[in-house]
């Protein structure tokens, strides 16, 4: 069977990324190669493995790569890691995709516990976190439901801040980034500083703050349309303001931290928005608005050789207040653009979750060194419509307890390591009555009526989880990996009890309680070279799912999906009935009909990242290649899963001049993505070029200038993983300057 064509490209790049030439590389002495200091992933519950120990793929940003990566959301940082892609909602939301899968299945955590949000509910909603704070972010790649329960089945981010670190700097420490986008008229700005009370004890605290007016793009917003303002993302502004404190005490015992962080975030959906009479063009009247508020309060400690038999014991709490509002903002229509006249909150979030986490570890038992983990979560979730209680919100409030256990063991042998773990979790999710809903019910595709349910069950699932893993030394520079993981997902509170509209989103969205939990059999199979001046990594996956829950829409016989008014009317039923084209209020078809579906499914694909060191000296030269392809489809029939990542390719150069100037330049392409589910457009491809320039003034060693610029060729593309891929494309050409340094410690 010969390989597919699309295929080809990525074939070829990981041939050239694994065989350069051996002239290039003959001059080069391996031992020149600078010997970097030891990276641990502080997400391992070991606590004491770098990237290269662990049986899972994993990736760690850190130091200057994370440097060049610094942008606004999670998305946008990870986005172009092997494997790993970026799913926007307009500018201010990037969530993280993980081999095609977003969501409740990527687990977000701060400082290893998870963060406490509403972004599970909705693709408009943001990740409660503030991004700059950063030091190093770790990706698990693939399922980590044996180290973080069933929101782990597609993968972790561990966004790593630093702030309950038991390092005590000698002295205050201070460090800043300072930074002004053209685009955007993007202004941001980030102070921290560590201060040592004594030896034994510091104070840290940090804040940040980020303005922007509307960001420029290529051609119009709305994939085809000619309306609008050309080459501006209508109702794309951001506000953020995010500050945190935290103190932490060690001691030869271990150490103890308590901490607190704040974060008030604000952002508009893109829309095509102009208040002017319609009769001088004028398309909308209002846009969408989301604010968002967190509150959130953290116990870390860690107490060494507590009891006999334990070298170390570690506890972690959090307590988050989370509290979010979509609203509506209206303008009365002027020749001149509009004025503003009242915003209108159409929904309310309240989310309160408190998350426990005990590890320990053993001492050696035999040859097996190990963890035993305990996990209590506790989420309270409530949503409504402030503009009468009938309107409700397309997410019943509901309450989710889940109780864990897990143990992974790892043993050194003749070729490598092995590595055996599971896990067990008990999740009790429990829905309130809602009576006196607008909402009735829906007609399904085969034309029966679902009637909105006013009382539901409770549920408990039992998702148990299993993994088996070696790495395999193959020389001195090589290794082979192997891991076969057994886990189980819990659905989510949204995919069980959702029936309504979803405004922002422009959804109406229909859950079902009876659905089963999600089995994964995932297989992995990878090699790499982790030392001298030709480095390279290649990861091939194979997942299987049984019972793998989806959003599906219904074709409406044109190719389109079918879309119902605010009650969930389709034409020419209910409140639709005698409508004429341009009538408003429940006349307009303005959400798309989704319902949560289970079937079988399968994921596979391949990823690799390679760097090679070309030259040393005054003007170094390493260059680097990557890439992944991703395909998702249904077993039975073989239909496409929508918004799955496409393939994509890679390359990139690092130097530098003296001690001075750092330079490095990126390419990447995004093919096209032609594997389309049901009522899903296919997105066509397109490339991204960008630079980063750093310079270190002689006088100033502290501090560092910079110049970054993206998306250079001002390409109009679209992300097929986003919902809103033909609402908004990727922001356009754009230049950001700025300043940041360290002084002290």
């Amino acid at each position: 069977m010969s390989p597919q064509p699309h295929l080809l490209p990525l074939a070829a790049a990981i041939s050239v990324a694994l065989a350069l030439p051996a002239a290039v590389l003959a001059n080069i002495d391996d031992a020149d190669s600078a010997e970097m200091d030891r990276i641990l992933v502080t997400a391992d519950p070991l606590g004491d493995r770098g990237p290269d120990d662990l049986v899972r793929p994993v990736s760690v940003i850190v130091g200057d790569e994370l440097e060049r990566r610094r942008a606004a959301n999670l998305g946008e940082v990870l986005d172009g890691l092997p494997g790993v892609s970026n799913s926007d909602f307009g500018p201010g939301v990037g969530r993280p995709t993980v081999r095609g899968l977003q969501g409740a299945r990527v687990q977000v955590l701060e400082d290893g516990m998870g963060v406490s949000d509403v972004s599970r509910e909705g693709a408009d909603h943001a990740i409660g976190l503030d991004v700059t704070r950063a030091e190093q972010i770790e990706v698990f790649r693939g399922p980590a439901t044996l180290l973080y329960g069933s929101g782990a089945a597609g993968g972790v981010v561990n966004v790593v801040s630093g702030r309950f670190s038991p390092v005590v700097p000698e002295s205050f420490r201070m460090d800043g980034r300072f930074s002004y986008g053209f685009n955007g008229n993007d202004r941001q700005g980030r102070f921290g500083a560590d201060v040592p009370l004594n030896p034994d004890v510091v104070l840290r605290g940090d804040y940040s703050i980020r303005r922007t007016d509307n960001f420029d793009i290529k051609g119009f917003q709305v994939l085809g349309s000619t309306q609008g303002t050309e080459g501006e993302l209508l109702a794309s502004a951001i506000e953020s303001d995010s500050a945190a404190l935290s103190t932490v005490f060690r001691g030869d015992w271990g150490h103890f931290a308590l901490g607190v962080s704040y974060l008030d975030y604000q952002y508009d959906i893109p829309k095509l928005f102009d208040p002017r009479p319609r009769e001088l063009g004028g398309l909308s009247d209002h846009f969408d608005q989301i604010n968002m508020e967190s509150l959130r309060f953290d116990l870390r400690g860690e107490w060494l050789n507590p009891v006999r038999g334990l070298s170390a014991a570690r506890l972690k709490m959090s307590h988050t207040q989370f509290e979010m509002d979509e609203a509506e903002r209206f303008f009365t229509r002027t020749p001149e653009g509009g004025v503003f006249d009242r915003t209108v909150v159409e929904a309310e979030f309240d989310n309160t979750e408190f998350d426990t986490r005990l590890e320990l570890v053993h001492d050696p038992i035999g040859n097996w060194r190990g963890v035993l983990g305990l996990q209590f979560t506790d989420r309270d979730f409530e949503s409504n419509d402030p503009r009468g209680a009938d309107r409700g919100f397309y997410v019943r409030p509901n309450e989710t307890e889940t109780l864990a256990a897990f143990l992974v063991e790892e043993r050194p042998t003749g070729f490598g390591r092995v590595e055996l773990g599971a896990r067990i979790e008990r999740v009790r999710s429990s829905a309130d009555d809602v009576f006196g809903y607008r909402v009735t019910g829906v007609t399904q595709a085969d034309g029966s009526f679902l009637s909105f349910p006013e009382r539901l069950d409770n549920r408990s699932f039992t998702p148990f989880s299993l993994s088996a893993g070696a790495v395999f030394d193959v020389g001195a520079e090589y290794h082979a990996r192997t891991v076969l993981t057994r886990s189980e997902r819990a659905p989510s509170p949204e995919q069980l009890y959702a029936f309504g509209r979803h405004p922002s989103a422009g959804t109406f969205e229909i859950g079902d309680p009876d659905l089963s939990k999600e089995v994964y059999t995932n297989f992995e199979l990878g090699f790499d070279r982790h030392a001298g001046a030709h480095q390279w990594e290649v990861t091939a996956f194979f997942n299987r799912v049984n019972d793998f829950i989806f959003l599906a829409s219904e074709d409406d016989g044109t190719g389109n999906p079918v879309g119902v008014n605010d009650i969930g009317n389709r034409a020419g039923e209910g409140a639709t009935i005698g409508c004429e084209p341009g009538d408003g209020g429940l006349c307009r078809l303005r959400n798309q009909l989704v319902f949560n579906e289970q079937a079988n499914a399968e994921f596979y694909g391949v990823e690799f990242s390679s760097i090679s060191q070309i030259a040393t000296g005054r003007i170094p030269l390493d260059f680097r290649v990557s890439g992944d392809y991703v395909r998702g489809k249904l077993r039975s029939g073989g239909g496409n899963l929508p918004r799955i990542t496409p393939m994509r390719l890679g390359v990139g150069f690092d130097t530098a001049f003296g001690d001075d100037w750092d330079l490095s330049v990126d390419f990447q392409r995004v093919f096209r993505q032609t594997s389309t589910a049901e009522t899903e457009s296919e997105t066509g491809s397109f490339n991204l070029v960008g630079f980063d320039l750093f310079w270190t003034p002689v006088l100033f060693r502290n501090a560092q200038l910079f110049l970054q610029g993206r998306n250079l060729l001002n390409e109009d593309g679209r992300r097929h993983q986003s919902f809103f891929k033909e609402d908004a494309p990727i922001i356009g050409r754009s230049f950001t300057t700025g300043l940041r340094f360290q002084y002290g410690g």
